[in-house]
């Protein structure tokens, strides 16, 4: 008989095979959030982005929200506290009720969605914030301290895969211009 924790490693094992095995960013990404969703058994998860402008939370993958939901714009760092505190931290910070916490920013369309507990967890790269992974409940919830750690932990894998996306990209925009640069000196 399996058990949550079995669940939890079983969780675990499969997010790392998808950042182990895949280039393609986006694939991973929604594998994640779909996983942990499941894993969980809340009602989604998503990845969201720091901007360009390190101001804004975008979205980066979601599992579970509506188009509505995910249409109501970035997160702007100013006016939601929780993923400030998210980002500044090294632990997942809980949300108890969206719907009336002020250090949420949209608490109407949480509601709406019928989000009531969250959980957000930074995505970190050598200790730099890149985004946050968001848990949602559609009831109150306390996270166990094991939900905690998978959460964590899966965040961290999203970070690792992001990062490797980013240098994988890097690395392949560095090689074409050393074969451009490579056929107009030889042609």
């Amino acid at each position: 008989m399996s058990g949550p924790c079995d669940d939890f490693f079983q969780t675990l094992y499969q997010v790392a095979r998808t950042v182990n095995s895949s280039l393609d960013i986006m694939q991973v990404l929604q594998t994640i959030v779909a996983g942990t969703a499941e894993a969980l058994g809340v009602k989604a998860c998503s990845l969201r982005l720091l901007g360009p402008d390190e101001k804004h939370l975008l979205f980066g993958a979601t599992h579970g929200l509506s188009p509505n939901y995910r249409a109501k714009g970035a997160v702007d760092l100013a006016h939601s506290e929780v993923d400030r505190l998210a980002l500044a931290s090294q632990q997942a910070i809980y949300v108890a009720d969206v719907g009336n916490d002020p250090r949420i920013q949209y608490p109407e369309q949480a509601r709406e969605e019928g989000i009531v507990s969250m959980l957000v967890t930074p995505l970190r790269v050598q200790d730099q914030p890149i985004g946050v992974m968001r848990v949602y409940s559609a009831d109150r919830r306390d996270f166990s301290e094991a939900e905690r750690s998978l959460v964590e932990a899966i965040a961290s894998l999203s970070a690792l895969a992001i990062e490797n996306a980013r240098l994988y990209e890097r690395l392949n925009r560095n090689y074409q211009a050393a074969v451009e640069f490579r056929n107009r000196l030889f042609d």
